[in-house]
C-alpha cells in the first residue's frame, strides 16, 4: 500500500537527529580520546610541549553536545524545508506491507 509523507513535525525531528548525533559523537569521541592520549604521552617522553589534559577532556565532554545541537538545529531546518517543499511536490511517496 502506498502512502505519502506531508508533514514531519520540526520538533520531534530535531530532537531525534539531537539523540542520533550525540550517539554518534560518542562512537566518535573516544576514538579521538585514545589518539589525543598516545600523541600527548608520546610528545611527554620525547620532552616535547604534551597536549594540555584538559583539552582532551574538555574535547570528548563538549563533543556529544556540539553533535547534539547541530542535530537538532539541523533537525529542525530540514523538516521544516521538507514541510515547504511538500506542500509543492506532494511529500515523499513509499510503500509499507502489513508485517506479522
Amino acid at each position: 500500500m502506498k502512502r505519502r509523507l506531508t508533514h514531519v513535525d520540526p520538533l520531534k525531528l530535531g530532537i531525534t537527529l539531537a539523540v542520533i548525533y550525540g550517539i554518534m559523537s560518542l562512537i566518535f569521541a573516544v576514538p579521538f580520546f585514545l589518539i589525543f592520549s598516545l600523541i600527548g604521552a608520546a610528545s611527554a617522553r620525547t620532552g616535547a610541549q604534551a597536549l594540555p589534559a584538559i583539552f582532551t577532556g574538555v574535547f570528548v565532554i563538549f563533543l556529544p553536545i556540539i553533535y547534539a545541537v547541530v542535530g537538532f538545529i539541523g533537525g529542525v531546518i530540514a523538516a521544516f524545508i521538507y514541510n515547504l517543499v511538500a506542500k509543492w511536490t506532494g511529500g515523499v511517496e513509499f510503500t509499507t506491507e502489513a508485517v506479522q
